[in-house]
């Protein structure tokens, strides 16, 4: 399956960054994409981290986009948060970042 040409804007661009900006959550999408969704507890013991820990970093590779969760029961009535990658294609080049400024919102100073 292609990966489907996106748009970003310089937010969403800052936010995709900063969430790969880190050594755990570079392995918590590796995790994800060779093994597929998981949910929390069984990703926390395969990557050797807590599950509040991982809970975290699962929240910024979400809230940029990079995964999606989904709630499911398990057989026993448990609730499991499953997540999984979303596919993903981010060609970072000097045209990409020239534009994505121009629909920055956040003020540089801050």
């Amino acid at each position: 399956m292609a990966d489907k040409k996106i748009q970003l804007s310089g937010d969403q661009l800052l936010a995709v960054l900063a969430a790969l900006d880190n050594p755990h959550r570079l392995r918590i999408v590796a995790a994800l994409s060779s093994g597929g969704r998981n949910y929390v507890s069984q990703l926390a013991r395969d990557l050797g981290i807590s599950r509040p820990l991982l809970h975290l970093h699962l929240q910024k590779l979400e809230g940029a986009g990079l995964v999606s969760s989904q709630l499911e029961l398990s057989q026993d009535g448990k609730a499991l948060n499953y997540f999984e990658v979303n596919s993903f294609n981010l060609a970072l080049t000097p045209e990409l970042v020239a534009e994505a400024v121009q629909s920055l919102a956040r003020n540089p100073e801050s």
